[in-house]
């Protein structure tokens, strides 16, 4: 098989470069490892960072440098915040995708500058950019697994070697294939499911240490780039999602809930002391540290004003028991086995607590985001370890480090998504020669 330009990963980086780079002339191909596309995307709640009102590119920028404690490549972080307006406004007018009448902020964030797709989920971002493949004219193969990068003798990529027919219950399955292209573009994620790769770079992610990562979320293809002398860069900068509950596997309904209601408008306490402990609008990295401190899972706090003005949906949540309601603060309170008098206090303190009923919810740390992976410049080109472009390789998404250093906003995952999964898709698609 032959083709202009191999998209790695079936992701929201993936399509926006498959879309780019056929939109551009070429011809395009997608591998996904899996059985259907949208791979970590799929799970999102489609929150797109862009410009928010009294906000500017500038602001932006910043935010992500004070977030990243000043690691990020300023170049990328740059481009980031001046390009996330455009590739909104593409998202709306190319591919048709519809965003709520409202803008979020989370914790981090100078401004709000969330906007929010109609649905609330990553398929709202998926369905449309499929659509768009499929009028493109652009395959997906499925259950379609690279073992291998291939080189030419000077050290420019020319395909990959596959395993068709791929099961991830069984590694061995399928058979072998090559698949010849100009330029491939990678974009399989992140690490976060990896145990044993993550592990190697933050001892404490042990398997103890639970994800919010679908469990196909693995290193394989990061380090067989890494293998052909590609860099890298923050491997070990790991993002724990501070919204997760202990109560549930995964992802779950609990981070929707503390990430949209709890953390802007509620507050999270301390069951043994029924006290706040942390800013709840800090930034992801601040509030899991607090939290990681205090030692045990945590209980976060809204009445109902606050799930009114979020327009968070507590329907799943409380179905599944993990989201709790109750008619009065006491209730509450005895619930979690805290001093109902000190609870009391806290939420008179917070200003925050006016309307029954109350709900609450369990919060404990998972591993959510790697800030880490590989070298890339503004082109998107995959950089080896003397900061020269690889021939033919390009990266985006979750699968390349220095974007966000030690710490990723909120919302903004989507957008480097599409912000570099278009610079990818349309340089691929650039190459001086195609097939």
């Amino acid at each position: 098989m032959t083709t202009d330009v191999l998209v790695i990963g079936s992701g929201f980086a993936g399509l926006v470069a498959a879309v780019e780079a056929a939109a551009g002339g070429a011809s395009v191909l997608v591998l996904e490892k899996m059985r259907a596309a949208g791979g970590n995307s799929i799970i999102s709640d489609g929150g797109f960072a862009a410009l928010g009102a009294d906000d500017s590119p500038e602001l932006f920028y910043n935010d992500l440098l004070r977030a990243g404690q000043g690691l990020n490549k300023p170049e990328l972080a740059r481009l980031l915040a001046e390009k996330a307006q455009e590739s909104l406004e593409w998202s709306r007018d190319v591919l048709g995708v519809e965003y709520l009448d409202r803008l979020e902020i989370f914790g981090g964030h100078s401004v709000a500058r969330c906007y929010t797709a109609k649905g609330r989920s990553g398929v709202s971002l998926l369905r449309p950019l499929l659509a768009k493949l499929s009028q493109l004219g652009v395959s997906i193969l499925y259950q379609t697994k690279v073992e291998q990068l291939c080189t030419d003798p000077q050290g420019r990529v020319t395909g990959v070697v596959v395993r068709q027919g791929y099961d991830h219950r069984n590694a061995a399955m399928g058979s072998e294939q090559v698949i010849e292209a100009r330029s491939v573009v990678l974009a399989t994620g992140g690490f976060g499911a990896d145990v044993k790769f993550r592990q190697l770079h933050d001892g404490r992610l042990t398997a103890a240490v639970d994800t919010t990562n679908k469990p196909f979320t693995t290193a394989e293809v990061l380090v067989e780039a890494l293998r052909l002398g590609a860099d890298s860069l923050h491997l070990s900068h790991v993002q724990l999602g501070p919204w997760a509950s202990p109560d549930e596997k995964g992802y779950g309904e609990a981070p929707g809930f503390a990430d949209y209601t709890v953390f802007p408008l509620g507050i999270v306490v301390d069951p043994v002391t029924a006290q706040r402990f942390c800013d709840e609008m800090g930034d992801r990295r601040t509030v899991a540290d607090a939290l990681l401190a205090v030692g045990h899972p945590c209980v976060g706090l809204a009445d109902s004003q606050a799930v009114a003005q979020s327009g968070w949906s507590l329907e799943r949540g409380l179905k599944k028991g993990v989201i709790k309601e109750f008619r009065s603060l006491e209730d509450l309170a005895s619930a979690y086995a805290m001093d109902p008098a000190r609870l009391l206090e806290t939420t008179i303190r917070s200003g925050r607590f006016k309307a029954p009923p109350y709900y609450g919810v369990r919060l404990w740390p998972k591993v959510h985001y790697t800030m880490g992976g590989l070298a890339i410049n503004a082109d998107a080109q995959v950089l080896n370890t003397k900061g020269i472009p690889i021939a033919g390789l390009y990266a985006a998404g979750e699968l390349v480090g220095g974007v966000h250093g030690a710490c990723r906003l909120g919302s903004c995952s989507i957008t480097e998504c599409f912000v570099f999964g278009r610079i990818a898709g349309r340089n691929a698609a650039n190459q001086e020669s195609r097939v």
